[in-house]
């Protein structure tokens, strides 16, 4: 079993609870926008990072993480896009993959709105956790927990960081 930390949408801001939550976590998942080097790094110097790029990131951070993260983790087949869209409105850069290899897990970020949806269609779990910076139109800022073993998904939590 593994514990996941996610977040997206930092824009580059920092809050020193993120280590405070993710700390029973055994990775940290960011879906894009992160923002600056040196988010990625504190989140990296703390738990392995697994990322994607967001559309404000630069060219430093599009040479370290991949638009599109597809992996397996614990018998579960899981993608990450920064701009994905969700379920019965996916973005079309990514609706091809979903639905001629849908993943089981479907991550992605760029809206600021949080959102756990499960797809019937695709049979796919899509989580977007909402966004963790201050930049944007969200009233509060969200991250999530969840587990992850033999391909299910378990204990999600949802954390609000009310400033």
């Amino acid at each position: 079993m593994k514990r996941i930390g996610l977040l997206s949408d930092t824009h580059g801001y920092w809050d020193e609870r993120y280590l405070k939550y993710f700390d029973p976590c055994d990775e940290i998942w960011h879906a894009g926008d992160i923002g600056s080097q040196e988010v990625a790094d504190r989140l990296a110097a703390f738990r392995p990072l697994r990322a994607v790029y967001g559309n404000i990131d630069g060219q430093d951070m599009r040479l370290r993480f991949p638009e599109i993260n597809r992996f397996q983790l614990e018998g579960a087949d899981v993608l990450m896009k920064h701009i994905g869209g969700y379920p019965g409105k996916y973005d079309p850069s990514v609706r091809q993959i979903l639905h001629t290899q849908p993943p089981q897990l479907f991550i992605s970020g760029h809206s600021h709105i949080l959102k756990v949806k499960y797809d019937p269609k695709l049979h796919l779990l899509h989580i977007n956790p909402g966004a963790a910076g201050k930049y944007g139109f969200h009233k509060v800022r969200t991250l999530v927990r969840f587990s992850i073993a033999d391909g299910n998904f378990s204990d999600l939590e949802v954390i609000e960081l009310n400033d």
